[in-house]
């Protein structure tokens, strides 16, 4: 059984254990995440237009994403904590609400695809409570990381 076929985060007995990566080499490391977060006719009109009651929802997402990747490890318990490099968050109004694309970057000895995909899983909620006084139904779906590249297993992109 290789390194690929098992659950790294998980010991011989079975216990949840945190990875080293002591012996890795620091590498820049790159992920892509994206999500959506799926609304109404009317929030999508308040969003091109004057906004909605709460303020700038766009604008406070993007916000809210950034802190949730630097904050990553203390909401995911196996995770590292990394150096993050930069960070963007890319979030447009489309017809059935808003389509959110997160960017993380790093030199450290473990990849960032877990902040980039817990960067869109909070942007996508900060605009599910901006916009729920007018859409209670409002939701995330499609939450994946799309790529990642450095580190030892080089580059993946979703087919």
């Amino acid at each position: 059984m290789t390194q690929h076929d098992r659950l790294t985060h998980v010991d011989a007995q079975g216990a949840a254990r945190m990875v080293d990566v002591a012996d890795k080499d620091v590498t820049v490391r790159s992920a892509r995440a994206s999500g959506r977060c799926v609304t109404t006719p009317e929030v999508v009109a308040l969003l091109r237009g004057e906004g909605v009651p709460k303020g700038d929802a766009l604008a406070v997402a993007r916000i809210a994403g950034i802190q949730a990747a630097k904050r990553t490890p203390d909401l995911v318990p196996l995770c590292h904590p990394i150096a993050i490099h930069g960070v963007t968050v890319d979030l447009e109004v489309v017809d059935d609400g808003v389509t959110i694309e997160a960017r993380v970057r790093t030199a450290d000895r473990t990849g960032v695809e877990m902040e980039a995909l817990t960067c869109v899983a909070a942007a996508g909620l900060t605009l599910v409570d901006m916009v729920k006084a007018v859409d209670r139904g409002a939701h995330l779906t499609d939450l994946r990381v799309e790529e990642k590249s450095g580190g030892r297993s080089g580059t993946w992109t979703r087919g």
